[in-house]
């Protein structure tokens, strides 16, 4: 169903609201030396216009800044119960005061391996419980921070993975009174406020709990019950935080400012009087859009005489996809008048069709309303690799339909990360995956954030700590997406020069142990942290 253009108002004029408005909003970028410091045109307060539920709800999340909720002494199923616990476990643990986990210990890091059986000292920073008797806590250091891309392969300091880690594979051997043991020791450690090392044992804890109440579910909705994500914000409250999450993270505004840049690069190819259809398969939730609406007005001899914009939005039939993160916005969330008005302040003829709750299997020609007079690009980013979870060869069928549409280019942007998949091995593999995934995200918007505490950071935390419930989802290497494209008929493109010069540019805002790798052997664009990949960016014609 196509949306029609808002009626226009007039009592304001959109961009002399947007002139008139202040610059702090968004102060980094408009101190940057760079063109595209104009992202975020669109995101200025003039162009939102709040609907009934901003004006009166306040905020309205779940916030839970304890994991105190996790009480080990409780039954996490019938097995756990009966077993003996090792070392005895007091019936209701106290909440540990976490100024103390975050303070420097005098102790040898180096703690003794005898009675390992009733000792765990999983990383050198690690806490340490020793028991024979009873219960004694030794709530020690706090993890040791990594700073420098140099150390980004060396885990010191990276204690929460250590303890979440042999949890998870002494679930998978059935060792269970192991599994009790480092269940607690992550209960008194685990903080949604502390360093990334607490959010990640907090995230962990909860998955781990979760997996074990039902096993083999692949929902994660009681894996997040009191967590902060996308389904539990309002409307003015999830676009605020995205806008300040783009602001003060790459993670996905580097590949869609490639996206963007990828699709003049395909249109400066094609006749002038074509028009522009881009079928939107991503998770930016429309805020990849403005910048390039605003570049298509400064080319030569102006924008398209049209510009559609196609979304795809994804379907949640029987919960398929509550758990992949940053995909489902709140409730009855649509961008499209925003992006509307402004389109028409800036004199581009856009139109949106929205398909709501609609499988990608079902696309063709027709659906999408597909025409010879037109230029149609395929965004999709982040989006292909939950296809049918555990189902691989359906991502290549996918594939060829995207290719049946005939597109002049298509955008892949993914994850760059080991497959994930269930079918790839044990829960602890698999596991141990998504956790490594997490702690990138966690690591680097604790630098983003500069360790500041918000109910946007736990939001957007929460939302990635999806990863770790929702594993019927997979994930592949770049490697392997590669071989699946041209195995559906595309060939590999090449990024223009602007495209990644405009990227690198780009990035020197963030900090610095962000970087961004062009490969000459395959032609993606990857953004790395701390010397680890996160994603890649691909370019494909037919």
């Amino acid at each position: 169903m196509a949306i029609e253009e808002p009626e226009p108002n007039s009592n304001s004029d959109p961009i002399s609201e947007w002139l008139a408005s202040t610059l702090s909003d968004v102060p980094s970028f408009f101190h940057e030396p760079y063109s595209y410091a104009d992202d975020l045109n669109f995101y200025a307060d003039p162009w939102w216009v709040p609907d009934q539920e901003d004006q009166i709800v306040n905020h309205n999340i779940i916030i839970d800044n304890t994991c105190n909720s996790f009480n080990i002494s409780s039954p996490v199923n019938t097995a756990i119960n009966n077993i003996p616990l090792e070392p005895i476990i007091l019936d209701h643990p106290q909440p540990v005061d976490l100024s103390k986990k975050r303070k420097k210990s005098d102790q040898n890091p180096k703690a003794s391996k005898k009675n390992h059986k009733l000792q765990i000292n999983e990383a050198a920073h690690a806490p340490t419980i020793v028991d024979q008797e009873g219960v004694q806590l030794k709530k020690s250091i706090g993890p040791k921070r990594v700073t420098t891309g140099n150390n980004s392969n060396n885990k010191e300091g990276r204690w929460a993975e250590h303890l979440l880690n042999p949890c998870a594979a002494a679930i998978t051997v059935g060792n269970m009174n192991r599994v009790q043991h480092l269940l607690y020791v992550l209960h008194e450690l685990a903080s949604f406020t502390g360093d990334a090392n607490h959010r990640l044992a907090a995230h962990g804890l909860r998955a781990l709990t979760h997996h074990l109440s039902s096993p083999g579910s692949s929902s994660a909705s009681s894996g997040t019950i009191g967590v902060t994500n996308f389904s539990s914000a309002n409307h003015k409250f999830f676009r605020d935080s995205l806008i300040n999450f783009i602001d003060v993270s790459p993670w996905f505004r580097i590949p869609n400012n490639i996206a963007n840049s990828s699709v003049l690069q395909i249109i400066g190819q094609q006749d002038r009087l074509k028009n522009l259809h881009i079928l939107d398969i991503g998770v930016s939730h429309g805020f990849q859009w403005p910048t390039l609406l605003e570049e298509l007005t400064r080319r030569s001899g102006g924008p398209p005489p049209l510009v559609r914009l196609t979304v795809i939005t994804p379907t949640t039939e029987n919960g398929e996809l509550t758990g992949t993160p940053f995909v489902i916005g709140p409730p009855g969330y649509d961008f499209s008048s925003q992006l509307l008005a402004y389109a028409k302040a800036i004199n581009i003829n856009l139109q949106i069709n929205r398909l709501d709750n609609f499988p990608l299997q079902n696309l063709n020609s027709q659906i999408i309303n597909s025409s010879s007079d037109e230029t149609l690009v395929i965004c999709a980013q982040f989006r292909l690799h939950n296809l049918n979870h555990t189902i691989p060869d359906d991502r290549t069928d996918l594939l060829k339909i995207l290719k049946s549409l005939d597109p002049k280019g298509l955008v892949l942007s993914e994850n760059n990360t080991e497959c994930s998949c269930n079918s790839c091995g044990d829960f602890a593999t698999t596991f141990s995956r998504r956790v490594e995934y997490l702690w990138r995200f966690l690591d680097s918007t604790s630098v983003a954030y500069k360790g500041r505490e918000s109910e946007e950071r736990r939001m957007m935390e929460g939302e990635a700590a999806k990863a770790l419930t929702n594993m019927g989802e997979m994930n592949e290497r770049k490697e392997k997406w590669c071989e699946r494209m041209r195995s559906a008929g595309f060939v590999k493109a090449v990024f223009g020069e602007d495209a990644i010069d405009g990227a690198r540019a780009l990035l020197r805002k963030y900090d610095s142990n962000w970087e961004i790798r062009v490969e000459e052997k395959d032609g993606c664009v990857d953004l790395w942290w701390k010397g680890q990949p996160i994603s890649f960016c691909s370019l494909w014609k037919i």
